[in-house]
């Protein structure tokens, strides 16, 4: 068994290249030695407040240095990051102090709610503020104090069985924490574009000039996607370019790559594509983004027609769709001519396949729908959900794979159609439907600058197929033009027997849908 570390891999880059920039957001620029000085002050305090290897250190910090050197202080200790979603509620604060054993917290000043509401859950829990609107936060150490008194932790080799968490969203139930070893997850987003590769030394890749592409993930580090990308730029010596805006910011998005020559933007899907597009088609020409090397995607639809504006914009970068979950981390797709461009296509490997419901998996032509499955480094389980882990990550003809519910369908050729979470499947007269279609097929009319499909239910069809749109810009949505759209190129029984026009989706901040609010919504319009 292999042993990488994240945070063994960022020392190494503190000793062997410590006036490298490692991080710039917030009005600073944070060399590799300051991240890891600073990292080490943190750890020291939290140490001395009792936190030690298998405590968990939770995070609510907006992007922002900060976030990352949280990360790496936790796993200095042995301790275990446990990522915060800063839009939740005091309730949801309160479940995952519990739920995590949350031994601390660190979080921005102008959460100091969250402050009382981890402080009622654990009287004892360490807090940390992080300025940001510059409010105090009632028994919270100041980072500024923890830095400027540089206590230093127990000697400790950080390990590759050390723990990571990354709670997933709850719009399927209570959020759960996938538990990640470190070497497994440094493991799983390397082979990812380089199958059965072990991640380089960065010592190696320091020696011979190199270092990881500078990178702005536009989505936030409290989520997967961005907190991935985040952790292997770093492993390679790279830089790592923070907006600390909560909401994207498409204008300060394209600047700070124009400031900084950022090489590569991670986003999630559509519900960022769209924003960065517009904002392209609006200053078409104004900015300079030649360093700009590629644009990566993952955890929602990014559509054709997003891909190609991109590129029209962007020609020679390369576009990349990335197909995983917090709970396994599967292939990806890339594309640079325009006119390759078709909705996400992957295909099966040896690591990703399509499970039936009778645990066999599906080949190329097998008329069968399954769950994708990805085997090799993987998540051990979810922490305290023994029910749950037995579900996900499960034995399949002699291997270990984690299905996190997404439905797909293997086509003659071995490429892998995607149909959905099962969850969101709809269930409308019989037939199965599969929403991530039908959205992909609204989102592309010229009216449509998001949907959603959701099933409300119907006293006849058992579930009433109803799509959620918002409209492009300065446009009127036509219910029937939209559904006779969508019947042009997919099945009757699939078309929106209704579609609302919305304001906003509310999508979260890492781009995904809310259907349990949205299938509310939705049967409150039918009623209207």
């Amino acid at each position: 068994m292999s042993d990488h570390s994240f945070a063994r891999a960022w020392i190494t880059a503190a000793r062997d290249a410590p006036e490298r920039v490692a991080i710039v957001g917030r009005d600073r620029r944070v060399t590799y030695a300051a991240l890891h000085a600073e990292a080490r002050a943190l750890a020291g305090h939290l140490a001395r407040r009792g936190v030690g290897p298998g405590a968990k250190v939770a995070i609510e910090l907006v992007n922002c240095p900060e976030y990352m050197i949280a990360f790496f202080a936790a796993q200095l200790l042995g301790a275990v990051p446990v990522n915060v979603n800063y839009r939740y509620t005091g309730a949801e604060i309160g479940y995952l102090i519990d739920n995590s054993d949350a031994a601390a917290l660190v979080l921005h000043d102008d959460f100091a709610d969250a402050a009382l509401v981890a402080r009622e859950h654990n009287p004892e829990i360490a807090l940390v503020a992080v300025p940001n609107v510059g409010t105090p936060v009632s028994g919270a150490t100041s980072w500024a104090e923890v830095i400027a008194d540089g206590e230093q932790p127990p000697a400790r080799d950080p390990e590759g069985d050390d723990l990571i968490f990354i709670y997933t969203g709850g719009t399927t139930g209570s959020p759960k924490a996938v538990m990640w070893r470190s070497d497994d997850l440094a493991v799983a987003l390397w082979q990812m574009a380089r199958p059965g590769q072990d991640p380089p030394d960065v010592a190696a890749t320091i020696a011979r000039g190199h270092a990881a592409a500078t990178l702005l993930p536009a989505c936030p580090l409290m989520h997967g996607t961005g907190l991935f990308m985040a952790l292997s730029t770093l492993s390679g010596a790279g830089t790592l370019v923070l907006l600390t805006d909560a909401r994207l910011d498409p204008a300060a998005v394209w600047s700070a790559v124009e400031r900084e020559r950022v090489a590569v933007i991670t986003i999630v899907g559509d519900a960022f594509a769209r924003p960065l597009l517009a904002e392209l088609d609006a200053s078409e020409g104004r900015r300079d983004l030649s360093s700009l090397r590629a644009i990566t995607s993952s955890g929602v639809t990014f559509s054709p027609e997003c891909k190609q504006g991109l590129l029209a914009h962007l020609p020679g970068i390369t576009i990349v769709d990335s197909l995983g979950a917090s709970e396994g981390i599967m292939t990806r797709s890339e594309v640079r001519d325009p006119s390759e461009i078709k909705p996400a296509s992957f295909r099966l490997s040896e690591r990703m396949v399509v499970i039936a419901d009778d645990e066999t998996l599906v080949v190329p032509g097998d008329d069968r729908v399954g769950m994708l499955g990805v085997g090799g480094p993987i998540p051990v389980g979810y922490y305290k959900d023994d029910v749950k882990t037995a579900a996900t990550f499960r034995m399949v003809e002699g291997r270990r794979y984690s299905i996190p519910g997404d439905y797909a369908r293997v086509e003659v050729d071995g490429t892998v159609t995607l149909l959905g979470r099962g969850s969101a499947c709809i269930n409308s007269g019989g037939e199965k439907i599969y929403p991530e279609e039908v959205e992909l097929r609204l989102r592309s009319h010229p009216s449509v600058h998001d949907a959603v499909v959701v099933g409300v239910p119907d006293a006849r069809w058992g579930e009433m197929v109803v799509g959620l749109v918002e409209a492009a810009p300065g446009v009127a949505i036509d219910e029937d033009e939209l559904r006779t759209f969508v019947r042009e190129t997919l099945a009757a029984y699939k078309a929106p027997k209704r579609v609302f026009g919305l304001a906003s989706l509310e999508r979260s901040p890492s781009g995904k849908a809310d259907y349990t609010l949205l299938r509310g919504i939705a049967a409150a319009r039918l009623t209207d």
